[in-house]
């Protein structure tokens, strides 16, 4: 059993084909600059991105390095302790168990790739787990709750092992209830609510 869930784990799934626009990402901030002076004269104004132009605008603002191997993408309550022998020969339970920052996250990530489908945001995150790339995928509804963005899981695998949906809700509650991890999930005062409709990632601005 646990040799086919490891198989499972390394096994990458397909992750989605975004088609590349080199003019993508500055058209991104042509539209949020755009909503900032429409802010600024009292307009309440949406900014729609597709796809590409989502994730031109993640790869330019993310750094992505993989850096940290020994840092798993598990999302949980800062701690400095290192995390068991079990999690750490098991993946799929440190992504359970483990607790990260938002930094030790984003710092074993080496890439992001975001499809959207309805209202469903689907994220295919690829990250170093002691040296081995391992894909992980998300699939949820993205919002806003009190000022701060929110991320209500779906489904999620890793690799091709589907991944208990208890243990996904778990895992972004720990996330939330960090207020370190918290406090960079505030949104700025001038937008009201991220959501994705119509296979779009909709910013709205108050």
């Amino acid at each position: 059993m646990l040799v086919l869930a490891l198989a499972l784990i390394l096994k990458k799934p397909h992750t989605p084909s975004v088609p590349s626009d080199p003019t993508a990402a500055a058209r991104v901030e042509q539209k949020f600059d755009e909503a900032d002076q429409a802010e600024a004269t009292g307009k309440a104004v949406d900014v729609d991105l597709d796809r590409t132009e989502l994730n031109s605008y993640l790869h330019q603002n993310l750094q992505l390095d993989g850096s940290q191997p020994d840092v798993v993408p598990a999302v949980g309550p800062a701690t400095s302790a290192p995390a068991s022998n079990a999690q750490q020969a098991d993946p799929a339970a440190a992504i359970a168990g483990g607790g990260a920052t938002l930094e030790q996250v984003q710092s074993s990530v080496k890439d992001v790739n975001v499809d959207m489908d309805g209202d469903i945001v689907k994220a295919y995150v690829t990250f170093d787990f002691h040296g081995k790339d391992l894909a992980l995928e998300l699939d949820g509804h993205v919002g806003t709750q009190d000022g701060y963005l929110k991320f209500d899981p779906v489904a999620g695998k890793l690799g091709s092992l589907p991944l208990p949906l208890s243990t996904l809700h778990a895992a972004v509650d720990k996330m939330m209830a960090s207020p370190e991890n918290r406090e960079k999930l505030r949104l700025p005062p001038d937008i009201g609510n991220i959501a994705v409709s119509n296979s779009q990632a909709v910013v709205s601005y108050k």
